[in-house]
This record gives structure tokens, C-alpha cells and sequence, in this order.
């Protein structure tokens, strides 16, 4: 049987034709380096993963699905990923997150290995 694998490594950043305005304004402490990882399984369209609790309202950016019936499993992978970190690390928020994704597909099946790296950030306050 053959396959193949692949790593990315990718952070966010916001597009240039994106303007963000708001008059809140939030005071965020940055804190020491924080990570958690993340792991699925893919079989044919399906997505399996011991996973239950995930990060929800935060665009992960890179895929949309890929018109995949059952959604994207690469961003549920960073999803899971990112709420391990904050959940381990008792943060409000993930300051210049970077995900490693690699990917080994075998057609039929594969699977999806996510690690998410950034700083702990802790909301002071909302203005």
C-alpha cells in the first residue's frame, strides 16, 4: 500500500483588504510560550477523533472544506488543538498562534496530526 505525507507550517495574519475598526479596546497581558496538539483520523469522508471539546469563533484560516461533506478536518484538528492550549494553560486567548499540521494520506484513510504554539494572553480588561 502507498501514501504519502506532508508538513505545513503556517500562522495567521489578517488581509491586507481587511480593515478592522472598533471602539473596544481590550488590555491583554502576553505571558510565557504555550502549545497544545491535536490529533484526527480520516476515513473515506469521515472524520474520527478522540477529541470531544474544541476552540469555537476563530477562523483558522488556509482550508474551507474543500466542498468535504462532513467539514474540514484539518481545522477541527486546529480547533481541538487550540482549546488544549488555552484549557491547559488557564489563558483567555492565544496571542500569535502558529499550527504545524502534518498530514499522512493513504487515500482510503490518514491522518491528521495539529500542534498549536503562541503565548498566553490574559485579558486585563474591555474597554
Amino acid at each position: 500500500m502507498s501514501g504519502c505525507s506532508s508538513l505545513n507550517v503556517s500562522s495567521s495574519s489578517m488581509p491586507v483588504t481587511a480593515p478592522l475598526q472598533t471602539d473596544v479596546k481590550a488590555d491583554v497581558e502576553v505571558g510565557e510560550k504555550i502549545s497544545g496538539k491535536a490529533s484526527v483520523t480520516k476515513v473515506l469522508f469521515f472524520t474520527i477523533g478522540s477529541d470531544k471539546q474544541f476552540s469555537d469563533g476563530v477562523s483558522y484560516g488556509g482550508s474551507t472544506g474543500g466542498g468535504l461533506p462532513f467539514g474540514d478536518p484539518v481545522a477541527k484538528a486546529k480547533s481541538a488543538a487550540a482549546y488544549k492550549a488555552i484549557e491547559s494553560s488557564g489563558a483567555d486567548i492565544i496571542v500569535a498562534p502558529r499550527y504545524t499540521v502534518e498530514t499522512e494520506d493513504f487515500v482510503v484513510f490518514g491522518t491528521i496530526n495539529v500542534t498549536v504554539e503562541g503565548y498566553k494572553g490574559t485579558i486585563k480588561s474591555i474597554k
